[in-house]
């Protein structure tokens, strides 16, 4: 069933109008991961724009990993399978340069008012609901990170109900809540371990650490999550790619 929306005569580019218009889908769920777009021919006699403009606006949608594009097959909604979101969004790598792949255990779970720093971080008005968590990540069997993890708690209403959590949160997030984090928002800086840390990555006292604040933002725009990295780096380090 099509949705009839038109691009409104604007100082933005045409094709920036039908990008707008096809993000108001992702967002609103209209179209959920791993859905078939229809093809640029319907796209454009819907939205009453030439294919090339359709073309132009999903192209700069697939350069941002909201779609993907399968030869033969068709556009797609982009999904956070387990090797995408990893890969993506954990940066430590090993001594080789290569990715290293973490393990999680969780430690424990809360709900609760979110504190003052919570709700600024997040977004949140007062007094709003946030689940929290606090998990060990291990890399080769040796406990390398902990993290602590805020979530506001209307955009994962039972997610305090589950018995387990997955590795990776945010292919969780995008199959059973519909939200995609599409962006993370990061300050990094050198800590020394409290003694949370110390005693679950079994570290000596004054042990270096380096902390990663991360912010994580949906399609939208809006902050989804507020995770807090502690990472021991004596085997890896945290690899970024400039370009």
């Amino acid at each position: 069933m099509a949705q009839q929306s038109q691009p409104l005569p604007g100082l933005r580019p045409l094709y920036q109008q039908v990008k707008d218009l096809l993000m108001q889908r992702l967002v609103g769920g209209y179209w959920r991961p791993g859905d078939l777009l229809p093809s640029e021919f319907q796209l454009a006699a819907e939205l009453n724009v030439s294919q090339g403009t359709v073309r132009k606006a999903l192209d700069e949608m697939t350069a941002g990993n909201l779609l993907v594009r399968r030869q033969g097959r068709g556009t797609f909604v982009a999904e956070h399978d387990q090797e995408h979101a990893l890969f993506h969004f954990f940066k430590m790598i090993g001594r080789d340069g290569e990715p290293v792949v973490p393990e999680s255990r969780v430690l424990r779970r809360s709900l609760g008012t979110a504190r003052r720093e919570e709700a600024q971080r997040l977004q949140l008005g007062a007094e709003e609901a946030v689940f929290r968590i606090t998990r060990v990540r291990t890399i080769d069997g040796n406990a390398a990170i902990l993290e602590r993890i805020v979530l506001p708690q209307r955009l994962f209403p039972d997610l305090a109900e589950r018995r387990e959590l997955p590795n990776t949160l945010y292919t969780l997030f995008a199959h059973d809540y519909n939200v995609t984090v599409t962006k993370a928002i990061e300050r990094l800086r050198a800590v020394t371990a409290p003694p949370e840390a110390l005693r679950h990555l079994d570290l000596e006292p004054d042990t270096p650490l380096l902390e990663v604040d991360r912010v994580a933002l949906a399609l939208d725009g809006k902050p989804v999550e507020w995770r807090i990295s502690l990472c021991h780096t004596a085997e890896t380090a945290y690899g970024i790619s400039l370009s």
